[in-house]
């Protein structure tokens, strides 16, 4: 897969088209010490190295919020577009449309998907938009202080935002109502899961959502909060709000398929992974929604590849939209003839 090259003496690795892995890296990340989007991001710059993805033919999407920054921390060769909050999805799908020969890589958030981009996200996944969406999960909304997304656990309590009394919002299930052909989830902290769940994302015809959840290391800090970390310190002074964000190291976990693993955040508390065992069957929809169920109502994560079906035709294929990128289609090919023209209104008639 890879073959060495010297760069000032030393061996460097390269892949199949000749980049290192630095080729793949991008800024410097502002996000606070300890985010696991960081890690997420380390893990898309790892496979897009590995499958040698050519960064030219990715198109780096996403909306607004901590999670929707993160594109600016890998692939910095590659395209990118930050939209509006929620609207990654229709943005992503006109790009696609315009150009089949892009590989669409979007990142989102609870907020962004959950909130006001459901009603996108769900018309991305039953057109089956050939992309891999990203939903960096952590049940709050970190830009803005730290109010309660969709995704935030029913009587989770933040420091502004008060108690949350809403159930709520799994976006596996939403991507399976929908018909969606790749639904996953994993733990930010569990590197090699989350490593191997992209790599089989980006090699998906098809939408491929994938659910991390990436706790907040600032402000969900209820200690009976699925997705916690404490809220740190806070100095208020006359004339500005001083906020000291603790520098963390990131939760990292390991553990086998089919075990069940309690792992303690930052702040103390203690959540539960399980992951899927080797005799499951992702290939059946009802089972994954069963799981998914049981699995909230015993307040865990269930990580692994939940469900996939190739069978589904993308939107591009459905619409036979052609392989050539429509900026590069003559006027001839733009522009039907008077004949073609005249058929098709008589046909209307």
């Amino acid at each position: 897969m890879t073959a060495a090259t010297k760069t000032n003496g030393k061996p460097k690795k390269v892949n199949l088209i000749g980049l290192t892995s630095q080729d793949y890296q991008g800024g410097q990340s502002t996000l606070c010490p300890g985010c696991g989007h960081n890690s997420i991001s380390s893990q898309i710059i790892s496979v897009a190295f590995e499958l040698s993805l050519q960064p030219h033919q990715i198109i780096k999407m996403s909306g607004i919020g901590c999670s929707s920054k993160t594109p600016a921390y890998f692939l910095n060769r590659s395209h990118g577009f930050n939209t509006l909050h929620g609207r990654m999805p229709s943005v992503t799908t006109g790009a696609i449309l315009a150009n089949r020969r892009l590989h669409a890589l979007g990142v989102s958030g609870d907020g962004d998907t959950g909130s006001i981009g459901l009603g996108q996200f769900k018309h991305m996944v039953r057109r089956n938009v050939p992309m891999v969406y990203i939903v960096e999960n952590n049940g709050v909304y970190g830009l803005t202080k730290g109010q309660h997304s969709a995704t935030a656990d029913q009587g989770q309590h933040l420091k502004y935002a008060g108690t949350n009394q809403l159930p709520p919002i799994d976006i596996c299930i939403e991507a399976l109502v929908a018909d969606c052909g790749f639904v996953a989830r994993s733990f930010a902290g569990d590197a090699k899961q989350v490593r191997e769940l992209l790599k089989a994302a980006m090699s998906f015809h098809g939408t491929a959502v994938l659910d991390i959840i990436s706790p907040c290391v600032t402000f969900n800090n209820h200690h009976d909060s699925s997705k916690s970390y404490e809220y740190g310190k806070e100095k208020n002074e006359r004339v500005q709000d001083i906020q000291f964000i603790p520098s963390f190291d990131e939760v990292k976990v390991e553990y086998g398929e089919g075990d069940e693993q309690m792992v303690r955040l930052h702040d103390g508390p203690m959540v539960k992974l399980k992951k899927l065992s080797r005799d499951y069957d992702p290939t059946n929809k009802w089972r994954a929604l069963e799981l998914l169920e049981e699995s909230r109502e015993q307040h865990e994560f269930l990580t692994g590849l939940l469900y996939i079906d190739e069978s589904r035709q993308t939107l591009p294929e459905v619409m036979q939209i052609t392989q050539t990128p429509l900026a590069r289609l003559s006027d001839e090919q733009i522009r039907p003839s008077r004949e073609t023209f005249t058929t098709f209104m008589e046909e209307l008639m």
